[in-house]
């Protein structure tokens, strides 16, 4: 598959979100989660509100294998309806091969031009844990199937695609695994074999976050380094308890705890937003000061009012 561990591709940049990357830019990413809806409504001003801040926005693939709409709807409507550049998140958990070369040609039919190629939470984590995982290819396998459909122009076994698919891919890392280099080679393997970009899991911790982006430099692969601007108290608490491999900050869940004791709901909300400007104003400047990150993906899903002033001054 390597060819010799030499880069397999020299892609164009077809999506805005690259280009910027490309350029030098500061970038920023928000992040859409369609749940178990039949509207659009909510993920259409959801998109109004943090187009002014973003260049693109994730659409979440069954986020924790909870059972949601698929994600390639709400990335055509809120390119055509609001004009902000999707994310198309895609799972290898629920789709083998030939399921994903389908959802890989309809994305280019309907002008989607990045897709997030990831592993999926495991089904024990959902809403239907009777689910069998799919997992026909593995994540970096993904990455190559689409380097074959994107570069080549065939499917993996050689059948060719009539038409051309014009799309980046990025990659997910985890800067919070232990051992860490494991994940780091994992990450190299792919920028070979076809991304465009990575996008880290949530971080809290500077100094794991500075660690993985000295170790992945070498790779010359554009990062977005992951935040998650906590809206509520019992969203920190559910958070730091099931998402694996990583924790909120003992100081800022006390924050969070605090400010939950307040009656008033407006101020109660107001409390909320100045504990995760103190905490993640100062987080992402100094990612910005001190390391070659290339920006930032903030999953500050249904929080759009904290996107005006988190980077007001990015």
């Amino acid at each position: 598959m390597l060819k010799g561990g030499l880069n397999l591709t020299n892609r164009p940049a077809y999506s805005q979100l690259v280009k910027d990357l490309r350029s030098g830019k500061f970038v920023l990413t928000g992040e859409l989660e369609p749940e178990k809806v039949t509207s659009l409504d909510e993920i259409i001003i959801s998109a109004k509100a943090m187009k002014p801040y973003v260049v693109a926005a994730n659409v979440t693939d069954n986020p924790l294998a909870f059972a949601y709409m698929n994600s390639l709807v709400p990335s055509w409507v809120i390119q055509k309806e609001v004009g902000l550049e999707a994310v198309y998140q895609m799972t290898i958990r629920d789709r083998n091969r030939l399921a994903i070369v389908s959802d890989v040609l309809a994305a280019s039919y309907l002008g989607i031009k990045n897709i997030l190629a990831i592993s999926g939470d495991h089904t024990v984590l959902g809403d239907n844990r009777g689910a069998l995982s799919v997992y026909d290819l593995d994540s970096a396998q993904f990455v190559y199937l689409l380097h074959k459909m994107i570069d080549e122009g065939v499917d993996l076994a050689g059948n060719e695609i009539h038409g051309k698919v014009g799309i980046n891919v990025g990659i997910a890392a985890n800067p919070n695994a232990d051992p860490l280099m494991p994940e780091v080679l994992k990450i190299g393997r792919k920028t070979k074999i076809g991304a465009d970009f990575i996008q880290t899991q949530t971080m809290f911790d500077i100094d794991k976050t500075k660690t993985f982006l000295k170790e992945v430099e070498k790779y010359n692969c554009p990062v977005l380094v992951g935040v998650f601007p906590l809206k509520s108290f019992g969203i920190a608490d559910f958070f730091d308890k099931n998402i694996p491999g990583v924790k909120v900050p003992p100081e800022l869940l006390a924050s969070m705890a605090k400010a939950k004791e307040e009656p008033d709901k407006e101020r109660r909300s107001a409390l909320y937003d100045e504990v995760n400007l103190e905490f993640f104003v100062p987080f992402i400047k100094e990612i910005r000061k001190t390391t070659k990150a290339s920006g930032i993906h903030i999953m500050a899903v249904l929080y759009e009012r904290i996107f005006g002033p988190l980077l007001e001054n990015f």
